[in-house]
C-alpha cells in the first residue's frame, strides 16, 4: 500500500486526544503558567527587572512582552478548544476562530547578549512558555487531521517505536 493511499485510510485521532482527559490536564497547565506568569511579572519581575543594566534590562522587556503575547495566544487556542469539547461552539467554527489567531514563532535559539543576565524566573518562565507552545502546536496540527512533523534528529522513542512497527508489518 502506498503512502499516499494509506494516509487517506488512515482515521484521525487528533479531535479525540484534544477532547480527552489530556487536554484537560494542558488546559489547566497553560492556564496555571499565565497565572504564575502575571504574577511574577506584577511583582517580583518588577523588583528583579530593576536591578538590571540599561542593557538587561531591555532586553528583560523585550523577552516579557514576547512571553506575555504567547501565553494570550496560547490562552485563546486553549479557551476556544475547551468551548468546542463543552459543546458551547462547533469544531468549525473554533477553527475559524484560531485562524485569527496568529501564533508568535519559537524562535530558533535563545539566548543572544544578555540573556543570562536576565532573571532565572524568567528564564524559566520562557522555557515552559516555549515548551507549551510546542505541544499545543502539536496538538492544533493532530486537531487539523495532519501528523505533526517531527525533527529526526529530536524524534522521540515513540516515533522510533511506530517506525519499527512499520517496518515490521511492511507498512
Amino acid at each position: 500500500m502506498s503512502e499516499a493511499n494509506e494516509t487517506a485510510h488512515a482515521i484521525s485521532i487528533g479531535p479525540r486526544i484534544v477532547a480527552s482527559s489530556g487536554f484537560d490536564a494542558l488546559y489547566r497547565e497553560g492556564m496555571g503558567l499565565i497565572e504564575e506568569v502575571a504574577t511574577y511579572l506584577d511583582g517580583h519581575g518588577r523588583s528583579d527587572s530593576r536591578i538590571l543594566s540599561r542593557e538587561a534590562s531591555f532586553l528583560y522587556a523585550t523577552e516579557s512582552m514576547r512571553l506575555t503575547t504567547r501565553l494570550m495566544q496560547l490562552a485563546s487556542w486553549l479557551l476556544l478548544q475547551r468551548a468546542v469539547n463543552e459543546g458551547e461552539i462547533t469544531r468549525e467554527n473554533a477553527r475559524s476562530e484560531k485562524e485569527k489567531v496568529k501564533f508568535s514563532a519559537t524562535p530558533s535559539e535563545r539566548g543572544g547578549p544578555g540573556f543570562d543576565q536576565l532573571p532565572q524566573a524568567l528564564r524559566d518562565f520562557i522555557d515552559k512558555g516555549d515548551r507549551l507552545f510546542d505541544r499545543v502546536m502539536q496538538l492544533d496540527t493532530m486537531e487539523r487531521g495532519k501528523m505533526p512533523v517531527l525533527d529526526p534528529g529530536t524524534a522521540n522513542g515513540i516515533a522510533d517505536q511506530l517506525a519499527r512497527l512499520k517496518a515490521a508489518f511492511g507498512r
